[in-house]
Parts: C-alpha cells; structure tokens; sequence
C-alpha cells in the first residue's frame, strides 16, 4: 500500500463521515414534533407537543384493551395499561422522532414524528 492509497483512504472516510452528518441533521432536525397514536393500524389521534399539555394523561380504551398515556415536555410515555406483560409502561419516555412504544396486546402503536411543510396538527385533533 503506498502513500497515495493511504491517502486516498482517509480522503473517502473523511467524505463519507461529512455526507452521513449533513445527511441526518437535514433528515432529523424538525421544527415540531407531534404524537401519533395508531390502534389496530389506524391512527385515531394526533397530539401536538406544547406547554399546556405538560403532565396531562390521555386514556386510550379500545376493544382490545385500556392504556394511559402520559404527556411531558416533549416525551410520551404509557403509564398504566390492562395487558399481561407490561412491556410498553416499562419501556418509560420517548421523545426523539421516529422512537415508538408498542403494545400487541391492545394493538396499541405510539410514535413520535416530526411536523413537515405538509402536515396540518391541531393542538389535540378526533
């Protein structure tokens, strides 16, 4: 290997790593965020993150079972639920956009996304 391929080598990387940061800045920076909650693969409500909405609970009762959600400052979380496991309460806060928290028991799916040009959000919307 001579020293031209070294640097050649390291050139790539250097590019590579400068691509892979601008890459997920421009992917992952959003002015907004929002809570998406899905039952049975329908989204039935979309709740923008804002002060007001700090510490207030949101009861999800469906056919499939009951979960209570918990809104903090930029976070989700679930704190109660009737399913056997549990997974979804242990799994604690989410708040980066694209975290999700599951519960196959009730069909309960809740994901965070980031507000876009094209998405309208009310405050609490359905």
């Amino acid at each position: 290997m001579t020293k031209g391929d070294k640097i050649l080598i390291f050139v790539v990387i250097i590019v590579n790593v400068f691509i892979l940061v601008v890459i997920n800045q421009s992917l992952f920076s959003y002015e907004e965020k929002y809570i998406s909650i899905q039952v049975n693969g329908e989204e039935i409500k979309t709740i923008l993150f804002s002060d007001d909405l700090i510490g207030k609970t949101i009861p999800i009762k469906t056919e499939y079972g009951y979960n209570l959600i918990e809104i903090g400052d930029g976070k989700v979380r679930v704190v109660e639920a009737d399913c056997p496991d549990k997974l979804d309460v242990k799994q604690g806060y989410i708040s980066k956009v694209g975290e999700v928290i599951v519960c196959l028991p009730n069909r309960l799916v809740i994901e965070i996304k980031g507000v876009s040009e094209e998405t309208e959000i009310d405050g609490i919307s359905r």
